[in-house]
């Protein structure tokens, strides 16, 4: 059985759980998000805690136990605090900006990449270093991932956007190649 689903999840303060049929709504001081419970898994909401249980013995719905309490606790989480992911830009010339809802991003392409902020996530940006914000984490993650793919970073030189902390696994060019060649 899931282990992660076994454990409740706690109900901080300032924090609203409620339940429809097959939906919880979690309401909380930065917002509100919802998310489906699929068939076979009961939700009980008592004494400041959220507690999970498959309704049957069915091995199928341990997967489903474990997801279900992943992605509640995010979401109590992610309406107390915000989640937030940092990508930073290296190469010569490559900036960002924000312009109202819309990154701004001049990373060696003839025009300028514009990503429009899905409801819910927020943009800025400080010297390199772009932070994209919001409080529900899928969301977050995604958004991040489409602006890295704007200009991924480069094997050689290390150019493009990655996250903070990311490590980039270098490669040798060809001239380094052709000094390895000629000495064995």
């Amino acid at each position: 059985m899931s282990n992660i689903g076994k454990k409740p999840v706690k109900i901080t303060e300032g924090i609203i759980v409620s339940q429809e049929a097959d939906k919880v709504i979690v309401s909380g001081p930065k917002g509100t998000l919802e998310t489906k419970i699929p068939s076979g898994i009961q939700v009980t909401i008592k004494d400041g805690e959220i507690v999970f249980k498959k309704e049957t013995e069915n091995h199928e719905l341990e997967k489903f136990l474990g997801l279900s309490r992943a992605l509640i606790a995010n979401m109590v989480h992610g309406v107390a605090l915000e989640f937030e992911k940092k990508l930073e830009l290296s190469g010569v010339g490559y900036r960002a900006r924000v312009e109202g809802e819309e990154l701004v991003l001049n990373v060696g392409y003839v025009n300028p990449m514009k990503i429009k902020a899905p409801r819910g996530v927020k943009f800025s940006v400080d010297e390199n270093v772009i932070t994209v914000s919001g409080i529900d984490k899928q969301l977050v993650g995604d958004v991040a991932n489409k602006i890295r793919q704007v200009r991924p970073p480069e094997p050689y030189k290390g150019k493009g956007i990655k996250y903070v902390g990311e490590y980039i696994r270098r490669k040798a060019g060809k001239a380094a190649k052709a000094v390895g060649a000629a000495t064995k």
